[in-house]
This record gives structure tokens, C-alpha cells and sequence, in this order.
């Protein structure tokens, strides 16, 4: 399937997302357009404003969709990956949870069937190719998986997070890893893994508790569960090798024998 053509959706309904959605409701099982808009929102789908206008005037100057489709192929080639929709828009700069940087200009949300990129603009091509590989990622390993999403729990979430953005690390450098990488030492890592992590590795996604570990905030600190996941696969790199591909599919218990 590759990249849609969100541009073309967004020439007479930019300001009103909700009816964007209405063409996105055969991705969401029949799902309502207004329960699919407030859940992408809440990754950093837009909200109509000067501001995203602006992001979108930039993605088109950019043909950001055209060299977001050869990127698509390129790692769908080299992973062996799922052929699957890609939708763009732009994105809300104050919002959204998988932003990349702390200036928020990249933000995305993946699932099994589909994956969706939140841009600003295409300024710099390795920043947007960082966000699909590690969005991409998540795609092949759920696919891979192939497991409920109620079923997953918090230390298959810490990993996933791990594995996408280790392989950011291989795919396009250190300099294009999320800041949440390397926000703690590693003295701080493992008292946090004794002391927040540890005890909770079972909690499933549909638990409270998996959500505020994950991603931190309040009581726990900042990215918890991302920057844990980061710091378990760095270290495993370091005494097993693997290909992107193969490690899809090793189960999360793997990595923290």
C-alpha cells in the first residue's frame, strides 16, 4: 500500500480532521471518525491552526510524501516488512507522547495493520527517516508478535520501545536518537528498575499503572518505561548481535535474563 495521499484528503477538509477521519474509518474496524480523531490527537495528529497550516505548507513544498514512500520501501525491502498504509499530517506541537525531540517536530503511532507520521517539516531528511524506522519497528515486531494488544504487558512495551529506537541507533546514528535515550545514568536505571519497574513487569496494557510506568510523569520519573527500554537493549547489543530482522520476533523475557 505504501504512503497515502493525506495531502489530497486535506485540500477541502483541513479544517475539519473529523471528516479527514471519515476516510480512515475502514483502517479502525468501523470505528466512529470522532473516537479515531481523539485518539490520534492524542499521539499528535493536528488540530486546525496558523501554526499547522504552516506544517502542512511545508510538507508540500517539501514533497515530503513522495520521499516518505521511497523511504517506506526502503526498509520494507531490507526488513522483509508488511506492506502497509502510511498516512501523514501534520502535527500538533503541543501535543502527542512520541515526539523526538524536545522541540516536538516528529511525533507517530503505530499498529500492527498501519502506521501514521505527525511532521512539521523536512528540513532535515534523517530526522524524518528516524521516526519511520523506529515507527516501522513497532509495526514488524507487533506483526511478529502477532498477540491481542490487551495481551501485552509492561516489559513488552518497555522492549518494544527499546528495539525501535536501538535500531534508530543503527539506521541512522546517534545523533538522531530520541532525548529519552540517555536522560538517566546507570546507577539511576537500576534503581528505578528495582524500585518501579521490577514489580510491575506483568501489568497488561490495559492497566493504569502500565501507562504511568511507561511513560512516566507524576511520581515516576519522566519516560520511565522508554528510557529503560533503551538502556536493557543497549546492553544486550553489547553481548549478543543480531540482525534488525531477527529481532522482531525474540521474545521480550530475552532481554532481561
Amino acid at each position: 500500500m505504501g504512503v497515502i495521499r493525506t495531502d489530497q484528503w486535506m485540500e477541502k477538509n483541513f479544517e475539519l480532521p473529523v471528516n479527514i477521519c471519515k476516510k480512515l474509518r475502514p483502517y479502525f474496524k468501523s470505528r466512529k471518525e470522532v473516537d479515531i480523531y481523539h485518539e490520534l490527537s492524542k499521539f499528535g495528529m493536528y488540530r486546525p491552526s496558523w501554526q499547522s497550516k504552516k506544517y502542512l505548507d511545508k510538507m508540500l513544498e517539501g514533497d515530503v510524501w513522495k520521499k516518505v514512500e521511497q523511504l517506506f520501501y526502503k526498509y520494507k525491502e531490507k526488513w522483509s516488512g508488511p506492506d502497509i498504509p502510511v498516512f501523514l499530517f501534520p502535527m500538533e506541537r503541543k501535543a502527542g507522547l512520541f515526539t523526538r525531540k524536545e522541540d516536538r517536530r516528529k511525533a507517530g503511532v503505530s499498529y500492527p495493520d498501519k502506521m501514521f507520521l505527525f511532521l512539521s517539516h523536512y528540513d532535515d531528511p534523517k530526522e524524518v527517516e528516524a521516526l519511520l524506522v523506529h515507527e516501522y519497528h513497532h509495526v514488524c515486531r507487533l506483526r511478529a508478535l502477532n498477540k491481542k494488544m490487551e495481551d501485552y504487558t509492561l516489559l513488552d512495551s518497555i522492549i518494544i520501545e527499546g528495539l525501535a529506537e536501538y535500531a534508530v541507533l543503527k539506521h541512522c546514528g546517534a545523533n538522531y536518537l530520541a532525548n529519552w535515550c540517555n536522560m538517566y545514568s546507570e546507577r539511576e536505571h537500576e534503581i528505578f528498575w528495582e524500585r518501579f519497574l521490577k514489580p510491575h513487569l506483568a501489568k497488561k496494557k490495559n492497566e493504569r499503572i502500565h501507562d504511568e510506568l511507561l511513560y512516566g510523569g507524576g511520581r515516576y520519573p519522566e519516560l520511565l518505561g522508554y528510557s529503560a527500554g533503551y538502556n536493557i537493549i543497549e546492553k544486550f547489543y553489547e553481548k549478543h548481535r543480531y540482525s534488525t530482522g531477527l529481532s522482531f520476533a525474540i521474545p521480550a523475557s530475552e532481554f532481561v535474563k
